[in-house]
């Protein structure tokens, strides 16, 4: 068995992935009224409150790296431990959420 990913991954490696083209899923676990404030564009929206509900939209990505995001990084990391249990073992949390990245990747972004 291969060497578990750590449980969070940093801003600017999600953006090079990104950048890079790397086939990965990229989902946001805010609640719709925080994504309708900002958002990154390449994200999906799934809010922590559906995702038992909603998992069934996932399945098409087990085996491959999902990254989830949150507002600072404390509910994508409940999501990404959900996820690890339903087997998803490539799921990640950004660190630091979407703060971070307005903070590191995208300065002019609205924080909240």
């Amino acid at each position: 068995m291969s060497a578990a990913l750590p449980l969070e991954i940093d801003c600017r490696s999600v953006k090079a992935q990104l950048d890079a083209g790397a086939d990965f899923v990229l989902l946001d676990c805010r609640e719709q009224d925080e994504h309708a404030l900002v958002r990154i564009e390449e994200a999906t929206l799934l809010p922590m409150s559906q995702i038992a509900q909603r998992a069934a939209e996932l399945e098409a990505h087990r085996g491959k790296h999902v990254v989830v995001h949150c507002h600072h990084g404390g509910r994508s990391l409940r999501v990404v431990q959900w996820l690890r249990q339903q087997g998803f073992d490539k799921a990640q949390s950004m660190a630091g959420g979407i703060d971070q990245w307005a903070a590191e990747i995208e300065p002019g972004m609205a924080r909240y």
